[in-house]
């Protein structure tokens, strides 16, 4: 199966930091790997509601936000979360849309779970703070995410930035998204899993 990249962008502005450093990082990709780019801004999802005991679940109309980013999700073999560091955890929008995977679990025939099983989920941010040990709990909570759903985790591209294009004076940043997407992502494992010792 030939690549194909879902950015979703979680940021509140537009061509952000977090933004910037992720097209930085998808201008090294071979140009034959398809990229589409969705802006959670701009197809804003319901507030989530846990119907998982309570109703029958149905597929959302292609032409509606979920339904759009449901599609966009299952045709992807890569999905890069693109959301800055927002309390030291996803964006609101961000986390909004992972909500969502939640109630595709249990879309009758989408097989959420394993079709996204074996696929990449990255991550991308930016975050005004200089020690990056702050983004533990976003990193922790893409690659939780990827193990639960059996996928690979590519790990997550920091940069440094408040002011818009702060990020662009960050060399060091630059420099690991020129190679970002070209490292080998391993399956996700639950930290109590690599504690264990498990492969």
């Amino acid at each position: 199966m030939s690549r194909r990249f879902l950015f979703v962008l979680g940021s509140a502005r537009a061509e952000g930091n977090t933004e910037l450093l992720a097209r930085a990082a998808a201008e090294q990709l071979p140009g034959d790997v398809e990229q589409r780019w969705i802006r959670l801004a701009e197809h804003p999802l319901p507030d989530f509601v846990d119907l998982r005991h309570d109703s029958d679940h149905v597929r959302p109309p292609s032409d509606s936000a979920t339904g759009l980013l449901l599609d966009a999700t299952l045709a992807a073999t890569d999905i890069v979360i693109a959301s800055p560091l927002y309390w030291y955890s996803l964006s609101g929008l961000t986390k909004r849309y992972l909500d969502y995977w939640s109630g595709w679990l249990r879309t009758p025939g989408v097989d959420f779970k394993a079709t996204l099983a074996g696929r990449t989920l990255w991550g991308i941010a930016a975050l005004a703070h200089d020690e990056p040990s702050v983004a533990d709990p976003y990193a922790g909570t893409l690659n939780n995410s990827a193990a639960y759903m059996g996928m690979r985790f590519g790990g997550v591209l920091l940069g440094n930035g408040s002011a818009r294009g702060d990020v662009l004076k960050d060399a060091d940043a630059l420099a690991r998204a020129k190679t970002f997407f070209a490292q080998d992502a391993p399956f996700a494992r639950f930290p109590y899993e690599t504690s264990a010792g498990l492969p």
